[in-house]
């Protein structure tokens, strides 16, 4: 029984707490809500930080001796208490992962209910030592930080079983190859009485393990290993297919169906070895970016736009997404397992919290393995999204990262053994921990200039094995996100404290005061934007497992109207910068070394070119032309050869003399491969 749509709600207070939860309480007068939904939604509760009493109606006949009742809870944010006719239940915490009430016997009362839940979902306004571990939901660079997601935000339900329910249960490709899958799952089962239980799995239909189990009275723990012989692997979209496979498991008392679970999932092995993927033994350049919830109404945000966003993100010739400080709505893992799209799964723990939650995120860690742990398309765990920030925050000891992240991730490694695990991202080298994690890199955008990272990489190649995130804000397309006065006097603080603006980046690299009009400076920071991004990736890729294993830009998509990293805004609507990163990431490019931007003649200019492919096999017939054009003149070099399969070659070098021609510069690259083709362009002025 689905008990979604109007409920009554009404502020909390101790008074409700002790009069409000029982079943003769009139609530009529209260104002109605909806579930699933955040509470903030409905115009009654706009401003409202809670907490919140829910109160819900229903009709339930009395089960029949054989038969038990649950309560479900899809989705709270964040914390609970559940009161059913007056009748405490729990206190549920984590927004992510389902909470469920055994209501048997109050069920056979009545036929007539309440069901009643008080809400809280606490402002994190000490950014210092936040509570709950609800991630950038609450603390995030792409969300309003006024907003509060509090609320029954999925659906709320009745479920009847049999006399042994499934309260959970886990199912891991722990590897495969083309010979066979070995498959791990755990079920906790919930029996009312000591009893025999036999477990049948299905895959795909098919009977493959039958086992009778005795089962004490309460929760009940089994583990047990399939194999499945000649498997059909799934792969990232650019290795090969996704075929997917039906698990279920099936529980019968006394050979009759007590209940069942199934779910959907792949067949594949993944490693992660000095930051580089490989997937059925076959290493990857991840291609990746960070996906922002999302929209800032988490509950309301349509399945449909979820998914695309999987496929816009393929679309642009990516392999990954990183789900960024949040566990996102479960169509965007069932999209990516579908579309071949590999998940970098952060934790819900960003930036840093009280030392009060490690229980609940130790725990919150085992919950995501059971909510996700069948999903082919997600590739690793991250513990902790960016513990420190700043250097000398992360060269000293901290609870959080040395304590909180270690328990974490011992968490997940115990619970899922079939992927790897990093404690955190975005910390750097620092003794005595010399290897660090991934770089969260802010060249171009609060450290140095745009064209620092050849540099970089040069100096200390450690740092770019794996960058996480990069990237420069943009101003969305559009009419001005605040009340436009005479240029430049917008309202700056509004545009930092609800849509993002990160006011000292931005008056860096792209000073709204250098500019004519509104709109001219929307324009200029999404070029500087689509910049970056195109040369970024252009030096990693050349970078190809020497050193770098891959990376992840900053961001896809925003939540809601916001100046942000992303390369869609939040009508999915493509800035300047996703064409940059789309023709960035085809599966063959060919590239150069950056010229100045203003070059003075007489000048001696080396520059090599090299041809990137992540096609997995060699490129045996390849030409490639570079042709270098100025007022007056021109100048053409040819190579040919091949390439080998998922590599990254030097092809040649183009060296000339700056010539005395006042002007534009332009350097075209034509690579031809078969019936394919691929080009590249960088400019600079020429000027005495």
């Amino acid at each position: 029984m689905d008990l979604s749509g109007a409920w009554r709600a009404c502020a909390a207070d101790d008074g409700l707490r002790r009069n409000g939860i029982g079943l003769d309480v009139d609530d009529s007068a209260w104002p109605t809500i909806p579930v699933p939904g955040h509470w903030r939604t409905s115009p009654e509760f706009a401003d409202f930080d809670g907490p919140m009493l829910y109160r819900h109606r229903f009709r339930l006949d009395p089960p029949a001796d054989h038969q038990r009742v649950f309560v479900t809870f899809d989705g709270i944010f964040y914390q609970a208490d559940v009161w059913l006719d007056g009748a405490y239940l729990g206190d549920p915490e984590g927004y992510f992962f389902g909470h469920r009430f055994d209501i048997t016997s109050l069920a056979k009362l009545s036929d007539e209910h309440v069901l009643a839940v008080e809400v809280t979902c606490a402002h994190q306004r000490d950014a210092r030592s936040k509570r709950n571990v609800t991630g950038v939901l609450q603390d995030g660079e792409s969300f309003d930080r006024e907003w509060n997601p509090g609320g029954l935000w999925r659906p709320v339900a009745i479920e009847v079983t049999g006399p042994v329910r499934i309260d959970r249960c886990r199912v891991l490709c722990r590897d495969a190859n083309d010979a066979r899958a070995h498959l791990r799952l755990l079920a906790r089962l919930d029996s009312d009485a000591p009893r025999t239980a036999r477990i049948t799995t299905f895959i795909d239909g098919v009977a493959h393990a039958r086992q009778d189990h005795p089962l004490a009275l309460g929760a009940n723990e089994i583990t047990w290993n399939l194999d499945i012989a000649k498997p059909k692997l799934w792969w990232p979209w650019s290795m090969g297919e996704q075929p997917l496979s039906e698990v279920r498991v099936e529980v019968a008392v006394d050979g009759a169906p007590s209940d069942r679970y199934s779910v959907r999932t792949g067949l594949r092995e993944i490693a992660l070895e000095d930051w580089v993927f490989s997937v059925n033994g076959e290493r990857l350049f991840a291609k990746g970016v960070t996906v922002a919830p999302t929209a800032l109404d988490l509950s309301s945000a349509s399945p449909d736009t979820v998914r695309h966003d999987v496929v816009l993100a393929r679309e642009a010739g990516l392999d990954l997404i990183r789900v960024k400080g949040h566990i996102a709505r479960p169509e965007l893992y069932d999209e990516a397992d579908r579309r071949g799209m590999l998940v970098w799964q952060d934790f819900p723990l960003h930036g840093h919290h009280a030392r009060s939650v490690r229980r609940q995120a130790v725990e919150q860690a085992r919950a995501a393995v059971d909510v996700l742990g069948h999903h082919p398309s997600i590739a690793v765990w991250c513990g902790h999204d960016t513990p420190e920030d700043g250097i000398v925050g992360q060269e000293l000891p901290t609870w959080n990262r040395t304590i909180l992240d270690r328990w974490v991730k011992r968490a997940f490694e115990k619970a899922d053994e079939s992927r790897p695990v990093i404690a955190h991202s975005g910390v750097l080298p620092h003794l005595p921990q010399l290897e660090g994690t991934d770089t969260r890199l802010r060249l171009g955008w609060g450290h140095g200039d745009e064209r620092d990272l050849p540099g970089l990489a040069a100096a200390v190649p450690r740092l770019v094995r794996f960058v996480g995130e990069f990237g420069s804000q943009s101003v969305p397309d559009g009419p001005p996100l605040v009340p436009a006065g005479a240029w430049p006097d917008l309202d700056w603080d509004v545009l930092e404290a609800r849509h993002g603006l990160d006011p000292e980046a931005m008056t860096r690299y792209v000073n709204p005061g250098k500019f004519a009009s509104y709109d001219e400076w929307r324009t200029a920071t999404q070029h500087y934007q689509a910049t970056l991004l195109r040369h970024h990736i252009e030096t990693l890729r050349r970078l190809k497992y020497r050193p770098a294993g891959g990376f992840c830009l900053a961001s896809l998509a925003d939540p809601a109207p916001m100046i942000s990293t992303a390369i869609l805004d939040h009508d999915r609507q493509p800035k300047l910068a996703f064409t940059s990163v789309t023709d960035a990431c085809r599966p063959v490019i060919v590239v150069a070394d950056r010229m100045a931007d203003r070059l003075t003649p007489g000048t001696g200019v080396a520059l090599d070119v090299h041809v990137v492919s992540d096609l997995h096999h060699a490129l045996d017939e390849v030409e490639c032309t570079a042709t270098l054009r100025w007022p007056g003149g021109s100048h053409r070099w040819q190579w040919r050869g091949a390439v080998p399969s998922d590599d990254c070659v030097r092809v040649g070098m183009v060296r000339f003399v700056v010539p005395d021609a006042p002007g534009e510069m332009w350097l075209d690259l034509a690579l031809v491969y078969g019936d394919q083709a691929s080009s590249n362009r960088y400019a600079a002025i020429i000027e005495r």
